[in-house]
């Protein structure tokens, strides 16, 4: 797959975080999937609100809380047609893609999920998509079953039929593995769930960032994924849920913007999305979203995506070259996540190594513990690519490893 460098260096220019040097070095940013760096057009913007337009929203009937009210509301609107929504009331705002899966965990009631129903999920998940589904059936008496991984880091459905029964009421499942970059065949999951009536979540918090995310194509009933990921401020969350699907779930937390009315006899509560909404929110930082999402629509993302898995093949036969190196997860699809071991070095050491270098890495379990226990492993290094990663990158990831090499042998 071929590799444009201009127009990745051209992306690279938007993004100010990006321009500086470390240890002498200039920074090579190649940890994306854990926060990505955010581009100019965000940054104006958070600072465009806070100086100029900031006022909290909704019941404010003077000028700039009315402004500030159109221009949140209108990012609802542009995350809607950015994941392919039916309507803008469909978004919910929330902090993160973590509180958008407690939410609908916490929120779902005993006609959704009750005491001898299961819920499905993968061994490849994140803890925010493990936990709360723990919590849930410990809350209801229900089960929790997991679907199997290869040794490769894929998902085993040969017994995903017996697995997938009439008992199963909920499937959460991610759509690409933040530990492997493996990519699910979530419609195909999704299709099976509906199959014996099962709700469907899907965790979108890596793939949005790399391939195309239609909630109407993939028919799930729930999707979450997280602003910073994707270029966006931290902060902002996104739950996306089915028209009319939100209005069945409880409240999960109470207090202002939430309700219609409230009286010491009793309180009822706003329609979705604001239902789930209460407190004021992160208003610029959601503004600021909405200038990222902007942003997002003037690259071209076929030109990303190629530059982005020419890269990952880049990285992945280099590091296969290297003595010692080990990559963990070698999915047949795969997108932009490649992590590793050494047979010597500890993650940790490669990381340090790394940063010496000025290359920034994740080094842990990246909040997937039990996937790594499936591995025999308790950790890894993890490279990840992003639409401003060029080749350089890369380049200097690759000999900041022959430096492990040189201090730790194979």
């Amino acid at each position: 797959m071929s590799y444009t460098s201009s127009y990745a260096h051209k992306i690279r220019s938007d993004f100010p975080g990006l321009h500086q040097e470390i240890n002498g070095h200039p920074l090579s940013f190649l940890d994306s999937a854990a926060s990505a760096q955010k581009p100019r057009a965000m940054l104006d913007s958070l600072k465009d609100t806070y100086e100029h337009h900031y006022a909290n929203i909704h019941r404010g009937v003077y000028h700039l809380s009315e402004i500030a009210t159109r221009r949140f509301e209108e990012v609802r609107g542009k995350v809607a047609t950015f994941i392919g929504a039916e309507h803008e009331n469909t978004v919910i705002f929330t902090k993160g893609a973590t509180e958008s899966i407690n939410l609908v965990a916490a929120s779902l009631t005993k006609k959704h999920i009750s005491h001898g129903d299961e819920i499905i999920i993968s061994h490849m998940e994140h803890h925010a998509n493990i936990v709360p589904w723990q919590v849930l059936c410990q809350r209801t008496g229900a089960t929790l079953k997991v679907i199997p991984i290869t040794d490769n880091g894929e998902l085993d459905l040969t017994n995903l039929d017996q697995l997938i029964s009439e008992k199963t009421k909920l499937l959460a499942i991610t759509h690409m593995s933040n530990a492997l970059g493996t990519i699910t065949p979530i419609k195909e999951l999704v299709a099976a769930a509906k199959k014996v009536g099962a709700l469907t979540l899907v965790d979108a918090c890596q793939s949005i960032v790399h391939v195309p995310v239609n909630v109407r194509d993939i028919d799930c009933d729930f999707l979450v994924f997280s602003a910073h990921k994707l270029y966006g401020p931290n902060g902002v969350g996104i739950l996306y849920g089915k028209p009319g699907l939100l209005d069945t779930l409880d409240v999960y937390q109470t207090g202002g913007e939430m309700i219609d009315k409230v009286s010491f006899e009793g309180t009822t509560y706003n329609k979705a999305p604001l239902k789930f909404e209460a407190g004021t929110p992160a208003i610029a930082e959601v503004i600021a979203f909405g200038a990222t999402l902007d942003y997002l629509n003037t690259v071209d993302y076929k030109l990303i995506t190629q530059n982005e898995m020419a890269l990952l093949e880049f990285a992945t036969k280099e590091i296969q070259a290297l003595k010692g190196f080990k990559i963990i997860g070698t999915a047949k699809h795969k997108a932009c996540v490649l992590s590793f071991t050494h047979n010597q070095a500890h993650p940790s050491d490669i990381g340090m190594i790394l940063d010496q270098c000025a290359v920034a890495v994740r080094t842990g379990h990246h909040c997937a513990q039990p996937l790594m226990d499936r591995l025999g492993l308790s950790a890894t290094a993890r490279i990840s690519i992003a639409m401003y990663t060029t080749k350089e990158d890369i380049e200097s990831a690759i000999k900041g490893l022959h430096k492990v090499n040189t201090l730790f042998g194979s």
